[in-house]
């Protein structure tokens, strides 16, 4: 399809839905004064900030159970997550707007949630089950003034199941699929008197498909790669009196993947991942303010079983503790401090090893809200990292909204990269001298909405610049490269009665530079990808919805082996669809469901080397017992 006419179909409305999937047109059109915010850490109304939000609620989330975290990511503007299409158990990689997967921050329910052992110090979304997630907020653009460290191109909080009401509450989900894949979450909610508690257990097993794709003229046949995984997710709260709230909360989850040599070599390796997450969130709340404390402990052991056989493990100590003051209606005053440690062993033939960092940050920002048409967000950050030194970020996030109708919006900030523990200790190029990433970014849109939000738009335009990226050299690891990219996203939504549309459309380009070499070549990540999605609320108890992705050509390497040279090749595009169905029973307690994808069983490659899903299903039940 030629540029212009994916700019002009995407012009009239490519749409992308409702996955939103909500009840009913009415339900639907929340309005922004409504839709709070928490990643914000001052619960602002949308309707109030300047930046760039995507909400993924509990509705689209129930529709949801056939799907992974890194499906649902991957159906969002800007948002490309690398391997949805590959076998389930292969690792996800994340793109903001471009970025590499390393520039993203995931949070657990508003606390950083990161591994220091793996590969960009990055939290694997694999370790993530849908059916124990309420919610998950989409931040776009630099946020390291509010999270620090790797916030460079935008952050994802996923919130997770904490609600329950008085009596016991048993839910829970239960689906088979293709490539023998099943799984089954159980959950038990209840509030007695000043304490709630929330505790779901969900088993995933899948035997999957060959993680590499045989090459061309091969007659052996490749294994299956499979993976297992056992994850609980438990949330208490307890009311102490009518000031002070603490909820301390526990995870944990051990997974076993299969995984080949690389690309086109099949192998029967397996890894094991124990990952485990413990703290608190205490909330004192005063008549115009309020303190939070989050105290997070995580650790995640990874032991791999192959031709070179490892152990690593990776431990974090995180506190974030901050105040939030309303001066008056329309001003609020937020201010924290932030203290990270974070350690890795590495477990070899020649002993044991176990580098660490500290990273200690204080940070403020001051909101002033509904000054006649106009907002403005303004804040900075203090960092000191026990390595590298000291370091600075900013950010100014002005809107104004002209009428219920219209809303322009912008932003201007630098955010940044602290150099990983294996880029200044590991057994590879480690180089204690590193200095941090530093990012400029720049954003530009608008909102609009007519008839009661039942026709919306956002369309903005994006800027970001990467300086002292750290690069693997000849002699290891350098702060040389540079990349820079721009593009645009523009979002429509139509609501119709009971149908539901949707879409997207995203346009990306970048120029990187590594020492005096200058590419316009964002490897995987393409130029062009778009969306559509329908949603009908056929009857009372029918839902269904379609999904249709569109991802443009992009560049990949095929690496040779040495001596052969390494190449680059053009990936075709290729296109997605989609198609879910559920239908509710017994008063809505019981609800079956099936997930139809890539239903034109398209053939296509994500990586080279690597192979993709045809069609794929699942179905199944899910349940709620009060």
């Amino acid at each position: 399809m030629k540029n212009r006419t994916k700019l002009i179909v995407a012009g009239l409305g490519l749409v992308q839905l409702a996955l939103l999937g909500k009840q009913a047109a009415a339900q639907d059109a929340k309005s922004l004064d409504e839709v709070v915010i928490s990643t914000t850490k001052n619960n602002q109304k949308q309707s109030q900030t300047g930046k760039v939000v995507t909400i993924i609620d509990s509705t689209q989330l129930q529709r949801s159970s056939g799907r992974t975290v890194a499906d649902l990511l991957n159906q969002q503007a800007g948002i490309q997550v690398l391997s949805t299409g590959s076998n389930l158990g292969k690792d996800k990689s994340v793109f903001f707007r471009g970025a590499a997967s390393a520039y993203a921050v995931v949070l657990i329910d508003g606390v950083l949630a990161a591994d220091p052992s793996a590969t960009g110090a990055s939290f694997d979304l694999r370790l993530l089950s849908v059916d124990q997630i309420e919610r998950i907020e989409i931040l776009k653009g630099g946020q390291s003034t509010l999270y620090g460290s790797d916030a460079v191109a935008g952050v994802i909080n996923i919130i997770t199941k904490k609600k329950a009401k008085t009596g016991n509450n048993v839910y829970g989900v239960a689906s088979a699929g293709s490539y023998d894949t099943y799984k089954g979450t159980l959950g038990l909610s209840s509030k007695v008197n000043a304490f709630t508690y929330n505790i779901n257990y969900t088993h995933l097993k899948t035997n999957g498909i060959s993680e590499s794709e045989a090459p061309e003229g091969n007659t052996q046949i490749y294994d299956r790669d499979g993976m297992k995984q056992d994850a609980v997710n438990a949330n208490f709260s307890l009311q102490l009196d009518k000031h002070l709230v603490v909820n301390p909360f526990l995870r944990y989850v051990h997974a076993t993947f299969d995984y080949d040599d690389g690309p086109f070599l099949d192998a029967a390796n397996t890894s094991f991942t124990k990952n485990f997450n413990g703290g608190l969130n205490a909330v004192y709340q005063l008549d115009k303010g309020k303190f939070t404390l989050n105290y997070s402990y995580q650790s995640t052991s990874r032991d791999y079983k192959d031709a070179y056989p490892r152990q690593l493990e990776g431990r974090m100590n995180l506190i974030d503790f901050f105040y939030d003051q309303n001066l008056g209606n329309k001003v609020n005053l937020l201010l924290g401090v932030d203290n990270r440690a974070t350690a890795v062993s590495y477990y070899e033939a020649t002993g044991v090893s176990r580098p660490s960092t500290n990273l200690f940050s204080t940070y403020g920002s001051i909101f002033l809200h509904d000054l006649s048409i106009f907002n403005l967000e303004v804040g900075g950050r203090y960092n000191k990292h026990n390595k590298y030194g000291e370091n600075y970020t900013y950010t100014i996030t002005p809107s104004l909204v002209l009428t219920k109708q219209v809303k322009l919006f912008g932003t201007a900030s630098s955010a940044f990269r602290a150099p990983t523990l294996d880029m200044l200790f590991g057994p590879w190029g480690a180089n204690i001298n590193l200095k941090p990433e530093k990012s400029n970014g720049y954003e530009a849109g608008l909102d609009l909405n007519f008839l009661t939000e039942k026709i919306k738009l956002r369309a903005v335009a994006f800027k970001r610049d990467i300086t002292d990226a750290i690069f693997y050299g000849a002699n290891g690891y350098i702060n040389q490269d540079e990349q820079k990219d721009k593009g645009f996203e523009v979002e429509p939504r139509l609501l119709l009665g009971k149908l539901d549309l949707g879409g997207y459309y995203t346009y990306v380009e970048g120029k990187q530079t590594s020492g005096t070499v200058v590419s316009s070549i964002l490897l995987r990540r393409p130029k062009h990808i778009y969306g559509i999605n329908a949603g009908f609320k056929a009857t009372e108890n029918l839902y269904v919805s379609a999904n249709y992705k569109f991802t443009g050509k992009r560049t990949d390497t095929e690496y040779g082996v040495w001596p052969a040279p390494n190449v680059d090749r053009v990936l075709a595009s290729y296109k997605l669809l989609d198609f879910y169905a559920e239908y509710a029973l017994a008063k809505k307690h019981l609800k079956v469901f099936a997930d139809l994808k890539n239903i034109t069983n398209e053939k296509y490659t994500e990586i080279i080397g690597y192979r993709t899903m045809g069609f794929n299903m699942n179905a199944g039940v899910s349940f709620n017992i009060r």
